[in-house]
C-alpha cells in the first residue's frame, strides 16, 4: 500500500499516463529544457498535479528563470513534498506531489524573488486550471 493518500498500482499508473508522463512522474525523469508546454505560459490560474489533480502552484508565483522549465517561487502549502536527492553526483532537493508521490522536478535556493526559491518543474508533470 502507498504512503500517499492518492495511490494507484504501477499498472494503473501506466494506463492513466502517457509513456513520457510515466517516465517523468513515476520514474523521476526530466523533460528536455525549453520544450514543455508551460515553460512560457502566463495565464491566471492554478497549476495542478498531472497524476492526481491537486493544486501545486498559483500562477502569481510563476516567473521566467530562463532555465528552460516552468519556475515558481513558492508552492501551495502542504501540497509539495521535499526529498534530498544525491543522484548525478550533486545534492539537490527533489519535489514530489504530497498527495500521490509523483515527481515534479527540483527546488533550488537561487530564486530571484524575496522567497529565494526556484521550483524548477517539468511541464509534463502539471496541468493548468484557468481562473
Amino acid at each position: 500500500m502507498s504512503a500517499y493518500p492518492y495511490h494507484k498500482t504501477e499498472e494503473e499508473w501506466k494506463a492513466k499516463l502517457s509513456e513520457e508522463q510515466y517516465r517523468i512522474l513515476r520514474q523521476k525523469g526530466t523533460e528536455r529544457p525549453f520544450t514543455g508546454e508551460y515553460n512560457i505560459h502566463s495565464e491566471d490560474g492554478t497549476y495542478k498535479c498531472m497524476g492526481c489533480d491537486i493544486p501545486l502552484f498559483k500562477s502569481a508565483t510563476k516567473f521566467d528563470s530562463g532555465c528552460g522549465w516552468p519556475s515558481f517561487d513558492e508552492s501551495i502549502e502542504g501540497n509539495v513534498e521535499y526529498i534530498r536527492d544525491s543522484s548525478l553526483g550533486m545534492i539537490r532537493t527533489e519535489i514530489l506531489c504530497a498527495n500521490c508521490g509523483s515527481h515534479l522536478g527540483h527546488v533550488f535556493n537561487d530564486g530571484p524573488t524575496e522567497t529565494g526559491q526556484r521550483y524548477c518543474v517539468n511541464s509534463i508533470s502539471i496541468n493548468f486550471d484557468k481562473t
